[in-house]
């Protein structure tokens, strides 16, 4: 049997002493105990067998013809009832029982790597026999004995050394029945019970649709269990990004180590350095303005009468303890804020604002929306509900003017007061330069272009990368990064003030991407890892703030070095590697 190979993170074992057989051992089958030949014995009991079904068949159906009761056996049919017992069991011995151990007792992945080892052991083994002289010139014969396990190390570098795995002949059937289209690929987890081994079909599979080689995407060392029915579907390997740490950020009084998983060079150094100058100042001061999600189902009526008379209802305060009652049977955490509403014609958009505790609370808050629904289905039952999110009024994960203006997530301003003499030594320019700056580059070139929301040098980068690091929503750097950047010259121009204002921030501490390992770590850093037990929503509150702290040394770093004329060359430094990669890799 044929065993086939692929990578794997099982490492090769060390080499172990090849199997000695003594030749005084007893060779004796036990098919020596049969008067002929073992092919001939089989021959004889096949011929008997059948003969003697078709002779009890001839004799049954004659009796069938005479109404001749079968009981009725003579001796010759006995006789064979007899024979054909005994030929069938000999059969069954010898054919059916080692089938069905063939089916039962599959040898173990682990019987192939011990044959294979015991042929590299036998070659290593050969090798290490070679002598310089004739045996018959040395004074010792003996075999030589073996080398230390360092130099076994050494000679496994002749194989690859990249670990191994064995998959069985059933997968190997699975995966051809993937590429034939028999077997869906989404099916694999629930199908055998085991994510790891379902990835790894998977991946197999679609190596050889597409003849495309997937080498480079780590398989193993990653928890497939944990993102199943949560965080990813079709699972066939995990990218690799790294994560740095800039800081430490002094924060209303406590510091922070923020983690930032990026790929680009340059933004965790100058991030860090943007944390240097906070720290030196004294630290930053950050405020939580407005915490609650949103979400803003749409619906339709006959008559745009009707959607106003729906608006009125949701928005007169007597209703809205009734309302709240409604909605908050979703959940223990969520808890009704407001609703407002916007009519186009006779469609009613509403747009639903409630507090989650510690999670974003996208499905939170969409639980609450349809009860509510439902509730009023029994008021308005000419209600035809188009969706439960209304696009552009809710608005998700895209620019929107309504998430910049009433805001979504939490609303945080950060500000610091960067004294000059940190300005020049730290960041490397003047307090006068930066306002003239971020006058002409943040506010009037963002409002040259158009921008909505857009107000700030580069706050999407730090968002994006703090919130690949700690499990949140990565689409959802589009409304979190949300930012104007305001910076002016205080304490007779000789300090800055500087702060970022950000009214969307979308980030939790439970549930997605926060429950991975790597993602857990990070946030347990940071000290806001899963549900605040004193007071809830107190963990996702603190997370952002970091993230606008973060942002504001970000913000500060960058356009300071935009300033001194520095941002070329720390780029060519930081993000441009003279480094072979390809041979770094091999």
């Amino acid at each position: 049997m044929k065993a086939t190979r692929f990578s794997s993170a099982k490492p090769v074992q060390a080499l172990k002493p090849t199997k000695t057989v003594s030749l005084d051992e007893d060779p004796t089958k036990a098919s020596d105990a049969l008067p002929l030949p073992l092919h001939l014995t089989n021959a004889a009991f096949f011929t008997l067998f059948f003969s003697l079904v078709y002779f009890l068949l001839s004799r049954w159906r004659e009796k069938i013809r005479t109404s001749t009761p079968l009981h009725v056996v003579t001796f010759s049919e006995i006789v064979a009832i007899i024979a054909f017992v005994a030929s069938f069991i000999y059969l069954l011995g010898f054919f059916g029982i080692d089938f069905v151990q063939s089916l039962v007792f599959r040898p173990s992945p682990d019987v192939w790597i011990s044959e294979d080892e015991e042929e590299e052991n036998e070659f290593f083994l050969c090798k290490e026999d070679a002598r310089k002289v004739p045996c018959g010139q040395a004074l010792d014969c003996s075999l030589p004995p073996l080398a230390p396990q360092a130099t076994i190390v050494t000679a496994q570098k002749v194989f690859d050394e990249k670990p191994v795995t064995v998959l069985m002949e059933e997968d190997e059937e699975i995966i051809k029945s993937v590429v034939a289209g028999t077997t869906p690929s989404y099916s694999l987890e629930s199908k055998l019970g085991d994510c790891k081994r379902a990835a790894a079909i998977r991946r197999e599979a679609l190596q050889r649709l597409t003849g495309k080689s997937l080498s480079g995407l780590p398989l193993e060392g990653f928890d497939y269990e944990s993102v199943l029915g949560q965080c990813c579907e079709m699972p066939v390997g995990y990218v690799q990004i790294p994560v740095g740490i800039a800081g430490p950020l002094l924060l209303n009084g406590r510091e922070f180590s923020v983690p930032m998983a990026t790929t680009e060079g340059c933004l965790v150094a100058s991030t860090n350095r943007g944390c240097k100058a906070i720290h030196l100042s004294g630290g930053a001061t950050c405020v939580l303005l407005k915490d609650g999600m949103t979400r803003a189902p749409v619906v339709r009526f006959g008559t745009a009468k009707r959607a106003a008379d729906l608006k009125l209802y949701l928005e007169d305060p007597d209703n809205f303890e009734t309302l709240s009652v409604v909605f908050n049977r979703s959940s223990r955490f969520g808890r009704l804020q407001g609703i407002k509403c916007a009519i186009a014609g006779k469609n009613l958009y509403m747009r639903f604002t409630c507090s989650t505790g510690d999670a974003m609370g996208m499905n939170m808050v969409s639980k609450g929306v349809q009860n509510v629904l439902d509730f009023l289905q029994t008021d308005f039952p000419d209600m035809d509900v188009l969706g439960i999110s209304g696009e552009k009024f809710c608005s998700d994960k895209k620019p929107a003017a309504v998430n910049w203006i009433e805001g979504r997530g939490k609303s945080v301003v950060c500000e610091a007061i960067i004294p000059g003499d940190v300005v020049r030594k730290v960041l490397k320019t003047s307090v006068e330069s930066l306002v003239e700056l971020n006058m002409l580059k943040n506010l009037t070139g963002s409002a040259m272009a158009g921008a909505l929301g857009g107000f700030n040098a580069h706050a999407s980068n730090i968002v994006s990368a703090v919130y690949i690091a700690t499990g949140q929503d990565p689409a959802q750097n589009i409304e979190s990064s949300h930012c104007i950047t305001m910076m002016e010259a205080v304490n007779a121009g000789k300090d800055l003030h500087v702060s970022v204002t950000m009214p969307s921030i979308e980030v939790g501490t439970v549930g997605g991407g926060t429950q991975l390992a790597s993602q857990s770590a990070c946030l347990n850093l940071l000290g806001v890892k899963g549900a605040s037990k004193e007071m809830p929503g107190a963990n996702s509150r603190t997370l952002a703030t970091v993230v606008a702290g973060a942002v504001l040394a970000g913000e500060l770093s960058l356009m300071s070095a935009i300033s001194a004329g520095q941002l070329v060359n720390s780029h060519m430094k930081y993000n441009r590697s003279s480094k072979d990669v390809s041979k770094a890799s091999s």
